[in-house]
């Protein structure tokens, strides 16, 4: 089976979107059943596809494509390239790592796309107006043309189904969650970084529902409270967002210049070493669809902080320190973190079988199964019983 995976997207610096579709490679990329693994990208992303991801299977060709990386050319591509782009490398799906704009009638192939939120109706500030308009318009032109689509959590499920109640129920729609790997990886401390150091770590693009503002004011009254060592640093992991210069401006008001480092670019190894080394992992947003970093926090047995939440309750474990947003949340976030603090170290890394990557391709696999078999795509066993894709599809 040849799987396209569309990631091409804004960002030039790694984001949970892009480490979902490199994560969708490497899994899939492992299983006997996938032949190639085609990963459409900007040339503005080539760099960290190649140096932030572990890419190394000779079945993953990373397809650079050079266009200008603007919303509307970006847009543009997908309504017209993408499809001859496809349609020339004749997958048996077509998977999109995140919702866009696109015409079914222009593939060849089932298109699966995955849904990480509904952030264009639950954190409309995150977009600004009116470009909001435009996300809903294509999230929802997204969602009713594909063939597929997986969700990240129940959660998200949940609210597809608030905002989209009327979906087809022939649409196929599976919960699949994001997977964590980090064998054969050796940990290497971030050159920004002093090696002996003790400090707090976040992972979050700065968008406002993450709310870092709330850990940022919580680390600082631990400090100045003698809560914490005077050397210990805040480190906040995530690409720039609609709230970089607000963060900016309060760690400046609160004189935490050079207690606060905040990270972008950083390779899996680097991000490793970080989750192992941290003396608390601490997550407090108010909306999530998934939070790949708090499932990779978990694989780590880090101590963790989270807000209590639906998504970090169905993903999280007894391991992790909840506290409630609303009223008083930073006196809650110190009590949590001084809590958290003072729990006994944990050993090794959890087993979560959920977050495996086999279980997730195998689950990726079953859909793909059913979409091609419903568009005219069989697959029958030959003589040695192993799968051979027959493409008898109607296009």
């Amino acid at each position: 089976m040849h799987i396209l995976i569309a990631a091409l997207h804004r960002p030039i610096q790694p984001t949970g979107v892009c480490r979902h579709a490199a994560n969708l490679a490497r899994c899939l990329a492992e299983n006997n059943e996938v032949t190639q693994v085609s990963l459409i990208i900007g040339t503005w992303q080539q760099h960290y596809f190649e140096k932030a991801f572990s890419l190394d299977s000779a079945k993953i060709k990373l397809i650079s494509v050079n266009i200008k990386n603007s919303s509307v050319i970006r847009n543009s591509w997908f309504l017209g390239s993408l499809p001859q782009l496809a349609n020339n490398l004749a997958p048996d799906i077509v998977h999109l790592s995140f919702p866009v704009p696109f015409i079914r009638a222009k593939f060849n192939a089932p298109v699966v796309t995955t849904i990480h939120d509904l952030y264009p109706y639950e954190c409309p500030d995150n977009f600004g107006f009116p470009q909001v308009w435009f996300n809903r318009l294509f999230l929802k032109q997204c969602i009713h043309n594909s063939d597929g689509l997986a969700c990240v959590s129940q959660v998200t499920l949940d609210k597809l189904k608030l905002y989209f109640p009327y979906i087809s129920s022939n649409k196929e729609i599976d919960v699949i969650y994001n997977y964590v790997d980090f064998d054969n990886l050796e940990p290497k401390i971030p050159k920004q970084l002093p090696e002996n150091s003790s400090f707090l770590l976040s992972v979050a693009q700065h968008r406002q529902n993450k709310n870092l503002d709330l850990l940022i004011k919580a680390y600082s009254w631990l400090l100045d409270n003698q809560k914490l060592p005077l050397e210990t640093k805040l480190v906040i992991v995530g690409s720039s967002g609609p709230e970089t210069q607000n963060i900016k401006n309060l760690i400046s008001n609160l004189s935490l210049d050079n207690k606060v480092t905040l990270l972008a670019a950083i390779n899996d190894p680097e991000l490793c070493w970080l989750y192992q080394n941290c003396q608390v992992f601490v997550i407090p947003s108010s909306i999530e669809g998934f939070c790949l970093p708090l499932a990779e926090a978990l694989y780590w047995n880090s101590l963790m902080v989270c807000s209590n939440i639906p998504i970090f309750r169905e993903i999280g474990t007894s391991n992790c320190t909840y506290f409630n947003l609303g009223e008083n949340a930073v006196n809650n976030l110190i009590q949590a973190i001084i809590q958290s603090i003072n729990k006994p170290n944990l050993a090794n890394h959890t087993n979560v079988d959920c977050f495996k990557k086999s279980n997730i391709a195998k689950q990726y696999l079953n859909l793909y199964y059913q979409l091609c078999l419903e568009d005219g795509t069989q697959f029958l066993n030959n003589k040695t019983e192993e799968k051979t894709w027959i493409n008898t599809s109607k296009y």
